[in-house]
């Protein structure tokens, strides 16, 4: 059993103007959020201007990014964004990296879209010419690695403070659990490492009630190569009272030793964590 404390974090939905935005990260840090994340995507809100907006009106929560895409960053510029917003939320910050994955995002940037060994060779690059800068800055920031690629996962477990699992895979007869997978491969890399790590994982629907009546057009998009019945198995889709949801988050925490759990802030799951969390305060 993991000794470390559970956190909830909440991925923020972009919003209609500054007034908005900023109800919705009071909202989450009243239902006992821990973290308050803004995701790296063309077509929404930029990322740690949104966070600056957040820490004006927050004051417990943490505040990270869910995540940046690396490819869209020099690490030299990243790191003076990175230091600037540690000192402008009072160390309130925990800097969330990933390695891009929406070829259109690149194209509509300008960038070519490298393959995924290149990708997370520039995610490597990144994390240390980052985490090297900020330590001869004076800077600690935590550093959050998402993703579920051996490769990435490789990476994450020799350099990140925090791993984020997200996954796409369900159970089958060759791999009937494919989490465990995922933390294993995690553990080997990082050896002794691996206690001072923080082990994530992604809700990507939380609802209060029954399996049968989950609402699946989101996960569809997200998973569309699985069938609505694997969708529905997925580790990070969890479901029944908030008591049972919240007995599921303690199997993870026991089984796997996941302590942080982060959710989408789309449709019922904003809330609906927010009934979970109050089982554990």
């Amino acid at each position: 059993m993991s000794t470390k404390d559970i956190r909830f974090g909440v991925n923020l939905s972009s919003t209609g103007g500054r007034a908005a935005w900023q109800t919705t990260a009071r909202h989450a840090e009243e239902l006992g959020y821990d973290v308050l994340l803004a995701p790296d995507h063309l077509g929404r809100l930029t990322p740690l201007p949104a966070l600056v907006s957040v820490a004006a009106v927050t004051s417990r929560a943490k505040l990270g990014t869910f995540v940046l895409n690396t490819g869209f960053y020099r690490p030299a510029l990243l790191a003076r964004d990175v230091a600037g917003l540690h000192e402008l939320t009072d160390g309130r910050f925990e800097l969330g990296l990933g390695a891009g994955y929406v070829a259109e995002e690149f194209e509509a940037a300008g960038l070519q879209f490298p393959s995924a060994r290149q990708r997370v060779e520039q995610l490597e690059q990144t994390v240390r010419e980052v985490g090297k800068a900020l330590s001869e800055a004076g800077h600690r920031v935590p550093v959050m690695i998402a993703g579920q690629g051996d490769r990435l996962l490789t990476v994450a477990a020799r350099h990140a403070d925090i791993i984020n699992i997200s996954l796409s895979t369900s159970a089958t007869p060759e791999q009937p659990d494919p989490l465990a997978g995922r933390i294993e491969l995690i553990r080997r890399v990082a050896g002794d490492r691996i206690a001072d790590i923080e082990l994530s994982l992604v809700l990507p629907t939380v609802h209060i009630g029954g399996v049968d009546d989950i609402d699946l057009p989101q996960l569809r998009r997200i998973h569309p190569g699985l069938s609505d019945a694997e969708i529905r198995c997925l580790p990070g889709v969890v479901h029944g009272s908030a008591t049972d949801i919240a007995n599921t988050l303690r199997h993870y925490r026991d089984t796997y030793g996941i302590t942080y759990f982060v959710t989408m802030g789309i449709g019922e799951n904003l809330t609906s964590l927010g009934r979970v969390i109050s089982e554990f305060r």
